[in-house]
């Protein structure tokens, strides 16, 4: 996943960067091969343990300003524990599409229900031994949400250019810094913090 960085370093006042299969919901994601071929499911803590290549959702929350919804993740989650993530989303259940995935992430983790997705592309990444295939997309909600107290702990809006700060200051997901960094790119938006 280009924009990943080489190591699993974080900010020194930040979480430690951990991948814990036994904090895994009891649930059958999609396993699938390199080129994203479907070859069946597998509990979620054997993908994580093994580190089976998998499917997951992600979906950038903009506000009807073109905010976009910061997630601060729980300490239980069983990757990236404490982290900011800059998506809503998870990985792809067995059965299910990646707009199903979205749909229902944004259900369980925002409350956020019928909302109209924009799909934006689809990614390769690897990351802390996790190989993952990711569907990507927006959509627009206003809140106010209703979190997931397993999954998030707080979240609030934030415009791109304080995002951008966030990103090279406090801990952020790496998939889902990658899915902003593309999606700003491909828009040829370049936030204030880049700027040269």
């Amino acid at each position: 996943m280009a924009g990943v960085p080489p190591d699993d370093r974080t900010p020194a006042q930040g979480p430690v960067a951990v991948v814990n299969p036994d904090a895994s919901p009891q649930e059958e994601v999609t396993i699938v091969d390199e080129k994203n071929t479907v070859l069946g499911s597998a509990l979620r803590a054997v993908m994580r343990r093994d580190g089976l290549i998998h499917r997951a959702s992600y979906v950038l929350v903009l506000n009807s300003r073109g905010q976009l919804f910061v997630q601060e993740r729980t300490l239980t989650k069983d990757i990236f524990p404490g982290y900011l993530d800059l998506c809503a989303g998870g990985v792809v259940l067995a059965g299910e599409s990646y707009e199903e995935s979205a749909l229902r992430e944004l259900d369980e983790e925002l409350g956020v229900r019928g909302a109209g997705l924009t799909f934006l592309f689809d990614f390769y990444g690897e990351y802390l031994g996790q190989r993952v295939w990711g569907g990507a997309f927006s959509c627009t909600a206003d809140g106010p949400f209703i979190l997931q107290p397993e999954e998030v702990s707080g979240g609030s809006f934030h415009s791109m250019d304080a995002v951008v700060r966030m990103i090279e200051e406090k801990p952020c997901t790496p998939d889902s810094v990658y899915v902003l960094r593309r999606y700003l790119k491909d828009r040829g938006v370049r936030p204030d913090r880049e700027k040269t």
